[in-house]
């Protein structure tokens, strides 16, 4: 109708004008012009919008089929999650206009200050969490003590999650995301503290968000890893990246230099080679300073991203249950490999449920050789 009423308009126009021959030639190749242009946005209109998409829901409904035990929790747990990341990541696109922006003037349990995005993520998470009648516990970054889920509404799992990662970057429009790992609670009892303290290995699925220049979920419920882009326009999780695998040797290295001095030897040497021509092709140097934003990085273009222990913090920076865990699962999932510079991630048993660990993770042979420099060290 647009185009016909231009038409229409143009035509007019001219005729009103000039009523010769001429015009009418240009009213001609005008119309000629605008069906071409017409039948291009038809075509690529065609191309853009896909009749047979798969969406997270959908995804995760075809994985249920896979296991005939399955009971359809999980699925409604993994749906309560993306509805969460849906509004954060709305709210992370409205934080200017909204004055989401700024501290709320406290700290948290990791002595960090709190933003006014961080409380709106945290009770988003929790809430969506309870209201899904899948949960028992919930651990979160922000809250000291783990959070018991009301009787009536529990369920079988327990969901270890930071609900905004990377919060320091908010207020100048860094990306920044959620991480999220999920545990079962197989005993017949009351839900307490002992089933969350499980190992990697007891993951049942994992994922993280990214907010960055578009909003993604990357995925793993035990086989594979797959990504999933936010269309806005129809509200959904696209799937757009099936079967992620990280390349087996990257070219990249991620690791906060600012520490450099409070580094033990091992590490100092690793990332003095990537940066020393004669010890073979140099890496170049990549730190977001969001370990969502960082990880991800690596997990599509391949390398290692690196947050060791340091003289000021010996047992490590990153949290357990909820940061290193779930981003161990995806990079072991997609063919890579994560350790704490002496077992692997997935391998350690957490003494509590704020629990730090160094972590080294990334494409197999580049994990393998800072392991071997810290090995040769410890001789």
């Amino acid at each position: 109708m647009l185009f016909a009423s231009k038409l229409v308009e143009f035509r007019y126009s001219l005729i009103s004008t000039n009523g010769s021959l001429e015009f009418e030639n240009l009213y001609e190749l005008h119309c000629a012009r605008v069906a071409g242009e017409l039948e291009r946005r038809i075509k690529m209109s065609s191309h853009a919008l896909d009749s047979n998409c798969i969406t997270l829901t959908r995804h995760v409904l075809a994985e249920q089929k896979k296991c005939p035990t399955a009971t359809g929790d999980l699925t409604q747990l993994l749906n309560s999650i993306q509805t969460a990341v849906k509004v954060v990541s709305c709210a992370v696109r409205k934080a200017g206009i909204t004055h989401l922006f700024g501290t709320v003037g406290q700290t948290n349990v990791q002595g960090e200050e709190v933003k006014k995005l961080d409380v709106l993520a945290n009770e988003l998470f929790i809430n969506m969490l309870k209201s899904s009648f899948t949960t028992c516990i919930l651990v979160s970054e922000e809250d000291e003590n783990i959070i018991e889920v009301e009787t009536e509404r529990r369920g079988k799992y327990i969901v270890c999650f930071d609900p905004l990662d990377g919060s320091s970057n908010i207020d100048c429009l860094v990306s920044i995301g959620s991480i999220f790992a999920i545990f079962k609670k197989d005993e017949d009892e009351e839900p307490s503290l002992k089933h969350v303290l499980q190992s990697g290995k007891n993951v049942v699925a994992a994922g993280y968000a990214l907010y960055g220049s578009a909003t993604m979920m990357v995925l793993s419920t035990g086989s594979g890893v797959d990504g999933f882009m936010l269309d806005p326009s129809i509200g959904e999780f696209i799937l757009t990246d099936r079967d992620m695998q990280i390349p087996q040797r990257g070219k990249i290295y991620s690791i906060n230099e600012g520490y450099e001095s409070k580094w033990d030897e091992a590490v100092k040497e690793y990332v003095k080679s990537k940066k020393d021509p004669s010890k073979g092709k140099t890496y170049g140097a990549r730190y977001v300073g969001s370990m969502v934003a960082d990880v991800h990085r690596t997990l599509k273009y391949g390398g290692i991203f690196m947050y060791p222990a340091t003289s000021d913090a010996p047992k490590g920076k990153l949290r357990l249950l909820y940061e290193c865990i779930p981003m161990a699962y995806i990079i072991t999932q997609a063919g890579g490999l994560a350790s704490n510079g002496k077992i692997p991630i997935l391998d350690i048993v957490p003494e509590g449920i704020h629990q730090r660990s160094p972590i080294f993770l990334g494409s197999k042979e580049d994990v393998e050789d800072v392991l071997a420099v810290i090995k040769k060290h410890a001789k």
